[in-house]
């Protein structure tokens, strides 16, 4: 006879093993190792422009550049937020030689690839969702680009020995390292210190100047996202000019030695930004004004807040790339292929402009354009146009499509897509197939083959998508 309390004991370790080893978890799944950033951020045009792997949320610039000299120092942190576990990523950055790579305060391994790839190996893998800071130290003579689709893009000299750099579809990987794709958006500072006699000029909300040992140092901050390719610096003999908006908006206008002939344009830019938000809505920069140079570059650029502007500008290019603030700038492509979102609306606000000041019959010349339009500008799409020609019939045959979307859907669902659509998407991306969509939406029209027509096709539209009326 076997002793109940023994009989008990045994039991209970029996349970008690049983329970241990119902109650261990199975051994969990080794996490995966990390792995490289893409060299390309996505876009089918381009395939290595930005990179994978991170999302920038802030720039943070310190240059030193001596115009006679034409040298830069500079050294940038990109304070980014890793989307995947990152053993190694890219940065973009042509020319200069680096002299350090520093990820999270730590030493890290880089290489160059080709013309614009800086290649950052970090000391430890970034992993996904962590915040990391890559500082990068460099320094030598900025690279002159006589390549690009908007002029050269790259460094310019002015004829009083100053400098520039600004383009599209790249530029700022010509002055600092980025994730150059408009894609990522991200907030930016400047420092920028240059001789005593010089100015520095780029983009945002500007500090205080002070002067030390015979340098100058000037910050420039902008805290609204901004394209990489929508930044600039600029350094020359300037007259700034300041200025308020009724709202408190700040205005500065800034002029090259031989830039007196802009003058005149310039003092329309506080009546242009109140008759582009009776159409846009509010004006979505913290700045607004315009640099305006003593130079012709072959093009101006909407520079966020302050755009950039070739000898000569007038009236009607300050409305194109003032326009730009909300359709370009607020509202950014998804992909390169997209950027009749740009070009097309900024084209068509010189129409609004010359309907509102010269009450320009906006019919009259839609019909005029369609007759004299050459076969070779039907032939080309206003979307999805291929690599390397985005910035050919979006400025011609862009407002005239416009025109017609306008006599398409009504003149009262056509405003209230120019108003909402930079309203929803502001300071985001989206892509054309978005638009369509949403003017879809406002006008409750089904207008897949309007779109195809006018915006997606090769030929001349048919008479119903040429001269269209609402229905």
């Amino acid at each position: 006879m076997v002793d109940r309390r023994a009989r008990l004991a045994a039991l209970c370790g029996i349970a008690c093993i049983v329970a241990a080893c119902t109650d261990t978890e199975a051994p969990s799944e080794p996490a995966p190792a990390p792995t490289h950033g893409a060299a390309g951020i996505g876009d089918a045009y381009y395939p290595e422009a930005g990179n994978g792997g991170y999302d920038v949320d802030r720039y943070e610039i310190d240059v030193r550049y001596d115009p006679g000299e034409h040298e830069l120092t500079g050294d940038t942190t990109v304070v980014a937020r890793a989307s995947q576990d990152l053993s190694q990523f890219h940065l973009d950055l042509r020319g200069f030689a680096i002299t350090s790579v520093e990820v999270d305060d730590e030493p890290a391994e880089f290489t160059r690839e080709g013309a614009a790839e800086l290649v950052v190996t970090p000391a430890n893998p970034v992993r996904e969702g962590t915040e990391f800071r890559t500082r990068v130290r460099y320094e030598g003579t900025p690279v002159v680009a006589n390549r690009g689709q908007l002029g050269g893009n790259g460094w310019y000299r002015t004829p009083s020995g100053g400098a520039y750099v600004f383009g599209e579809p790249e530029s700022a990987s010509f002055w600092y390292p980025a994730n150059e794709h408009p894609r990522d958006k991200a907030a930016f500072s400047l420092t920028a210190t240059v001789p005593e006699g010089w100015t520095a000029v780029s983009v945002g909300r500007t500090g205080k100047a002070t002067t030390k040992d015979g340098w100058t140092t000037t910050t420039w901050t902008e805290d609204t996202p901004v394209a990489s390719y929508l930044t600039l610096f600029a350094v020359d003999k300037f007259d700034v000019e300041t200025a308020t908006l009724a709202d408190g908006t700040p205005v500065r206008n800034v002029f090259s030695p031989g830039a007196d002939t802009s003058r005149a344009a310039a003092e329309h830019t506080p009546r242009i930004v109140e008759f582009l938000e009776s159409h846009f809505g509010d004006y979505p920069a913290s700045t607004v004004g315009g640099v305006y140079l003593d130079t012709n570059p072959g093009f101006a650029l909407e520079t966020q807040g302050t755009p950039t502007y070739p000898l000569d500008a007038d009236a009607d290019l300050l409305v194109h790339e003032l326009a730009h603030q909300w359709y370009g700038n607020s509202v950014s492509v998804h992909s390169w292929a997209d950027i009749c979102l740009n070009e097309c609306f900024a084209g068509y606000a010189t129409w609004l402009w010359a309907e509102e000041t010269r009450d320009a019959d906006l019919d009259a010349r839609y019909r005029t354009q369609v007759a004299n339009m050459s076969d070779g500008l039907w032939s080309l799409p206003l979307y999805d146009m291929g690599a390397g020609n985005e910035f050919g019939a979006v400025y011609q045959k862009g407002p005239v499509a416009v025109h017609a979307l306008r006599l398409r859907i009504g003149d009262e669902a056509f405003a209230e897509v120019l108003r909402r659509w930079p309203t929803e998407h502001a300071h985001g991306n989206a892509r054309w197939e978005d638009f369509e969509e949403f003017v879809e939406q406002v006008s409750g029209e089904d207008l897949d083959e309007f779109f195809q027509a006018w915006f997606r096709g090769t030929e001349r539209p048919a008479e119903e998508h040429l001269h269209p009326k609402p229905r």
